[in-house]
């Protein structure tokens, strides 16, 4: 059990001053003064991002609540969420090497990063609750196998999760993931698998020759369907389907209106940048990462801060 033996010294409404003792952890101190262990970013966050306790060197103890708006001075906090789609080697850019994706996610781990799900951003964005300063979100898209073969893993490895976005239509077939693959991941707690239509076509084209009144209905198809043969199957692992990930990353008003019918929470685009708590909950932006990405090019996407705008 991760230790919290030390001593407090001073104590108000809104901190306290705790000395720690050998063998001592933030997450410990953590639990014996918020409550919870996972809160352990709140102290890390108040002393420097030092999640080393010292024994014999006091630490603050933010013990309120904390902005849930993320504002700090002349700036103000932003989410980003990552969108991945196949790993492995080959020539496209879509395809991220195995060694390339443990790579990020190490330097994610060896600077404190909080990998979210995407579920997690839900209180953020109404303005109800907190986030680490260093939250990223890490989505997947269509379900192809290698999610199961490289991500998998070295997402369990490091104890972060994702959320994979599948069409439906794509499970099962040609290199698509299996319902064994993904009930065995969504059961993990690891993968968060949520819908990304029945077919993946383009939601805001019409087909040639497609009418008015088919084109909504197929639209309410890719909407609807996903979700019920999602809970459906993966029943066993708890799965529930509130999030949607729109192909291309295309939306319109008869899209939107269709998630608001089946009772979709959050959507995803493809639109890079960080979310802040007045992004908008349906039209979240995703910032592609892709195999010609290094690390560089990786932490340069990870926007968690931006200064209000000066006249």
């Amino acid at each position: 059990m991760e230790g919290a033996r030390g001593s407090i010294v001073g104590q108000n409404a809104s901190l306290a001053i705790y000395v720690p003792v050998a063998g001592d952890t933030l997450r410990g101190v953590a639990a014996r003064l918020l409550g919870d262990a996972d809160r352990a970013w709140r102290i890390a966050e108040a002393n420097g991002q030092n999640w080393t306790p010292a024994a014999g060197a006091p630490l603050v103890v933010p013990l309120g609540k904390g902005s849930p708006l993320g504002i700090n001075g002349d700036s103000y906090q932003t989410v980003p969420i990552l969108c991945y789609h196949r790993f492995g080697s080959g020539a496209s850019k879509m395809l991220v090497a195995p060694a390339q994706f443990e790579a990020q996610l190490e330097w994610l781990a060896r600077h404190h990063y909080k990998v979210l799900r995407l579920r997690d951003l839900a209180g953020f964005l109404a303005g109800r609750e907190p986030l680490p300063q260093r939250s990223v979100v890490i989505t997947i898209d269509d379900g192809y196998d290698s999610v199961y073969r490289h991500a998998y893993p070295a997402l369990k490895k490091h104890g972060f999760s994702a959320t994979l976005f599948v069409y439906t239509d794509f499970v099962g077939a040609r290199d698509g993931l299996s319902w064994a693959q993904l009930q065995e991941m969504a059961a993990s707690g690891a993968i968060d698998i949520q819908a990304h239509s029945k077919s993946h076509r383009n939601l805001i084209e019409r087909s040639a020759g497609e009418t008015e009144a088919s084109y909504r209905q197929s639209i309410e198809n890719e909407v609807r369907q996903p979700r019920q043969v999602l809970e459906r199957r993966l029943a066993a692992a708890g799965v529930q389907v509130r999030h949607f990930a729109f192909p291309f990353g295309d939306a319109n008003e008869l899209v939107l209106e269709s998630m608001e019918r089946n009772e979709y929470s959050l959507g995803v685009t493809v639109n890079p940048g960080g979310n802040p708590f007045f992004a908008q909950p349906q039209m979240l932006r995703r910032t592609m990462i892709f195999g010609d990405h290094d690390l560089e090019d990786f932490k340069a996407r990870l926007q968690t801060r931006r200064s209000f705008a000066r006249p």
